[in-house]
């Protein structure tokens, strides 16, 4: 998502389009930074669930060392464009729009991400708790049949 509007940013700053003519592109291309940083803080700290059953953590931390080093160029390569092309105000005037953008996405859209993961937590803790003591009440069964208490 964010090198579909990257590669829209680029071609809107070359072809001398106003930065209010572009804020869709802009948008997008703000939404996937945003999601790319919330996802990098989240592997930080994943849930219980993602810590159970994930893949190998070199993976994930080369992935996110790529994409990350893939992200800051792209967003140095805007801010450029845009510094060159109207001045550094104007990618002011993007951090702030950005900030306000991000605040909102966090409010609503990272909130449910982690009740969500809260909930996928409960679930996976209570059926690995059911599954356990389903397996000791079997062998406290199976002893007692032994014994000949039931």
């Amino acid at each position: 998502m964010a090198t579909g509007a990257f590669k829209g940013l680029k071609a809107a700053i070359a072809a001398g389009r106003d930065i209010q003519d572009m804020t869709g592109q802009l948008a997008n291309w703000g939404k996937a930074f945003s999601d790319f940083t919330n996802l990098e803080e989240r592997e930080k700290n994943p849930p219980f669930w993602k810590k159970t059953f994930k893949g190998s953590d070199e993976e994930t931390a080369l992935e996110i060392f790529a994409n990350k080093k893939k992200m800051e160029q792209m967003r140095k390569e805007i801010k450029d464009h845009i510094s060159w092309h109207y001045g550094p105000s104007a990618w002011e005037e993007v951090l702030q729009i950005e900030a306000q953008m991000r605040k909102i996405r966090k409010e609503e859209l990272y909130k449910k991400q982690e009740r969500i993961d809260n909930l996928i937590n409960w679930a996976v803790g209570l059926t690995i708790f059911a599954a356990g003591a389903s397996v000791l009440m079997f062998i406290f069964y199976l002893i007692g049949k032994s014994q000949g208490r039931w």
